[in-house]
């Protein structure tokens, strides 16, 4: 009864900092012509509930596709006419074909707002709190609450969710395929993950993980055997889901072929993450490689979209297959947490068309890890938090950033004692260490070095935050700060990126796993 208690009060505490956060702007607000991403969500609702299916996602007088035109998976658009049927029950002038362009009002944030608190009671809030349940540590259990306030307050999800405006639905149901997965429950796991995968294509950033831990379950049952038996359900369950996702769409081939150019549209080219986003946006400032680059070398100008795409393919493939060999050599719960962290880094740092925002994609699985490594997860979610400043600036969300970021760090510090925990033990390292020449040498000194690392990357991000907030930026570098927030987090995340695949490649004990059969 106590641990139910004490999570009862972790979802209050994490609702009351939603809803506060929730008070201020939201994307786009008062900005027109286009507005932003709550713009986008309000006129999905007004296409859906107005337009028949078949047009969804075709561009007609009714539905003009470079008004924020639909360009994610069937059950984005499923969601959306949900929450515009409630919408018109209570309001039609807020999804009134045409005229509802750009409506502003107190009480449709509400009603959006709410929507948004629904999602995250419904599917994100009770998958975390089910997830720090579960985990297998005893240690671990006696912390389930701390673990799940942690995950819960972290700034980044909350601040574009409930203060940027987005629904946590994709990520929510991810977690789930997690929790699934964590008990052998492989069939609703794949289930969850195609619906996640249904609701944003981005998922696709976690798909190789959950591919490759399934098929190596299958490899180590046999593939003559139970192993053939498991590989043919899993194979029938992603087939049923997807079908039931693309029923309404599957009639026609045009359809289909028309919904996946809205979700993959390649010839915009290696940066247009948003070829709608409003002018005060700036979609190539991402803390990616390529944005990272193209301050020294204008990739655009000098490759072709085609080429872009090929090149951006060819490393993101080649920086996740480490980890993915890995995993189907030796799947283990374990090791498919720590893949999601590297391939979702990996895709996030080289793939095509990437969002500042994309960076939750890889937070919420190094979420998943903070028992285990509590140090760099609190390192790295504060630097994807960081990283998102010059989006949060964009949407007048400077006080929510500046309240909750510190706030998280207070408490991982207070939860984890974080810093006592730098040795290359409790980093995951002792393995890779010991392989090295000299390691006795440096061994003492390691913890001291790591924090020293913190505390300067804390100083710099700490000073870029201020600088991006109160110092206006030289008028023939106008960008000069969002480039500077954008190469600062890509520096670091290259960082993790070597970090999480040294951990994944140099476990071979996978401690506190249960052995697949």
């Amino acid at each position: 009864m106590e641990k139910w208690s004490l999570m009862t009060i972790t979802v209050l505490l994490a609702l009351t900092v939603r809803w506060a956060v929730s008070l201020g702007s939201y994307s786009g607000a008062g900005k027109p012509p286009m507005y932003g991403d709550y713009e986008a969500q309000r006129h999905w609702q007004e296409i859906t509930y107005n337009l028949p299916i078949r047009q969804w996602y075709f561009n007609t007088s009714d539905n003009n596709l470079l008004y924020w035109g639909l360009d994610y998976p069937p059950l984005t658009a499923y969601h959306s006419f949900v929450c515009a049927y409630i919408a018109k029950l209570i309001n039609p002038d807020w999804v009134a074909l045409h005229t509802s362009r750009g409506y502003e009002s107190q009480p449709h944030k509400l009603f959006m707002r709410t929507t948004v608190f629904v999602a995250d009671l419904l599917v994100y809030i009770p998958a975390v709190i089910l997830y720090c349940f579960s985990l297998k540590e005893t240690s671990a259990k006696k912390k389930a609450s701390t673990c799940a306030l942690c995950i819960l307050l972290y700034p980044g999800l909350i601040l574009i969710d409930h203060g940027h405006f987005q629904y946590p639905l994709s990520l929510g149901l991810a977690l789930w395929a997690v929790l699934c997965l964590s008990h052998d429950w492989d069939l609703l796991g794949s289930m969850a993950f195609c619906f996640a995968l249904n609701y944003k294509q981005m998922e696709l950033y976690h798909s190789l993980p959950f591919f490759c831990y399934l098929l190596g379950k299958c490899f180590k049952k046999g593939l003559k055997g139970k192993g053939l038996v498991l590989l043919a359900k899993l194979a029938g369950t992603v087939l049923v889901s997807f079908a039931a996702c693309w029923l309404p769409f599957g009639t026609d081939v045009e359809q289909i072929m028309q919904v996946l150019r809205r979700l993959f549209p390649i010839d915009r080219g290696l940066f247009e993450a948003c070829m709608f986003s409003s002018p005060t946006h700036c979609p190539d400032k991402v803390a990616n490689i390529w944005c990272s680059l193209s301050v020294l070398i204008k990739i655009k100008n000098v490759i072709s979209p085609r080429t872009q795409l090929k090149l951006s393919f060819a490393v993101t493939f080649l920086s996740l297959l480490p980890a993915c060999i890995k995993l189907t050599v030796q799947p283990s719960l374990r090791g498919f947490k720590f893949a999601l962290v590297s391939c979702a880094l990996s895709f996030f740092l080289f793939s095509f068309q990437v969002h500042e925002k994309s960076i939750l994609l890889v937070s919420v699985p190094v979420c998943l890890v903070i028992n285990e490594i509590p140090f760099m997860a609190t390192w790295f979610l504060l630097v994807s938090t960081f990283s998102l400043l010059p989006l949060l600036l964009k949407d007048g969300l400077l006080l929510p950033y500046a309240a909750t970021t510190p706030a998280f760090l207070a408490l991982c510090l207070a939860s984890f004692s974080i810093l006592e925990k730098t040795s290359a033990e409790d980093l995951q390292l002792k393995a890779f260490s010991l392989s090295l020449k000299g390691y006795v040498a440096w061994a003492k000194a390691f913890p001291r070095i790591v924090r020293s690392l913190f505390l300067l990357s804390l100083s710099l991000m700490g000073a870029l935050s201020v600088l991006s907030a109160a110092v206006p930026p030289p008028q023939r570098l106008p960008d000069l700060f969002p480039l500077a927030v954008a190469v600062v987090s890509c520096l670091h995340f290259l960082l993790f990126l070597l970090y999480f695949n040294v951990v994944i490649l140099w476990d071979s004990k996978n401690r506190g796993q249960k052995k697949i059969s």
